[in-house]
């Protein structure tokens, strides 16, 4: 696969089935697209978490990530070996995240997976999002218009067992 030339891909490990990237320029979609695409699968699913402009009655302007990258890459590879554990009829998985500021509409994760038929992929794309956001050490600081300010978000759904989102209001 040719990314283009702004983006560098840093494939841990010597698995090529992966694609792993957490940067300040991730892969497109269609770069993801392509590099799981293979003549042996004929299921591509997909998954795009896209920065939206509202949350809870306040107008979200951007979103801004953190994360130490070997650290993230590495839980990032960890999540793509059990979902092909538990999904082996899987071909390839793209696994990228942003960070730095995500604007309003823009992606700040994409996930792709390929296998011979479409439910392994669509279930393999919802494990790997559920549990980069309860696993992977990225940080969220979502920042608001006027004088809301902003506020550091847990990127976690799950917490010792209970849904629920921490957040931190900046002072």
């Amino acid at each position: 696969i040719e990314l283009n030339k702004m983006t560098k891909v840093s494939n841990i490990g010597e698995d090529d089935r992966f694609l792993i990237k957490v940067s300040e320029c991730m892969p497109t979609l269609s770069e993801c697209n392509d590099f799981v695409n293979l003549p042996s699968c004929g299921a591509i699913s997909s998954f795009l978490g896209i920065t939206r402009n509202n949350f809870q009655g306040k107008t979200v302007m951007k979103l801004s990530y953190e994360g130490y990258v070997p650290m993230a890459e590495k839980e990032l590879k960890k999540l793509c070996m059990e979902a092909t554990e538990k999904y082996p009829s899987i071909g390839r998985i793209a696994a990228v995240h942003i960070l730095g500021d995500c604007p309003v509409g823009a992606a700040s994760v994409i996930l792709c997976a390929s296998s011979p038929h479409r439910r392994e992929a669509m279930h393999c794309v919802e494990f790997l999002i559920d549990e980069l956001k309860a696993t992977v050490p990225i940080w969220k600081r979502e920042i608001y218009d006027g004088d809301e300010g902003s506020v550091w978000k847990e990127n976690l759904e799950w917490h010792q067992g209970q849904q629920k989102r921490v957040m931190v209001k900046e002072l």
